[in-house]
């Protein structure tokens, strides 16, 4: 799957990240839905085309956590990168267990957000391949 057939979810509660890294996301030729909650994305996650999403820790009624923990229980799987601007270790800790694809202290260098989701995606393609084909490895 090429670059442009992803499309990243990113939800953040402050609309000039969220702004900015939309912008870095489109220029990198990624699909991009937006959402400035958990709440927000939870309702839209049935009909999202997402291929991975891109969430902050730290939200507002709902942490990105929490949210992960939801969809996973609802079935969703997908990537996730974790942001946050605190970026304590039992943050860390919990986001890894959970199994993020990525856990990115803010601010991070573009880069590191886009080699994450390149990652990521190129995961779960592989994992797609290897499940139809009977193995259940992730490269």
């Amino acid at each position: 799957m090429a670059v442009g057939q992803h499309t990243i979810a990113l939800v953040d509660d402050d609309p000039g990240v969220r702004k900015s890294l939309a912008r870095l996301l489109s220029a990198s030729e990624y699909r991009v839905e937006t959402f400035a909650s958990a709440e927000e994305f939870l309702s839209a996650a049935p009909t999202s085309k997402a291929t991975c999403l891109v969430v902050d820790f730290n939200l507002g009624d709902m942490s990105g956590l929490e949210l992960t923990r939801r969809l996973c229980a609802a079935g969703f799987d997908l990537p996730i990168i974790f942001m946050t601007g605190s970026a304590d270790d039992m943050v860390r800790m919990q986001c890894m267990e959970f199994g993020c694809a990525a856990f990115l202290p803010k601010p991070f260098p573009e880069g590191r957000l886009i080699q994450a989701i390149k990652k990521a995606t190129r995961s779960t393609l592989q994992y797609n391949r290897d499940s139809r084909a009977g193995t259940q490895t992730i490269a």
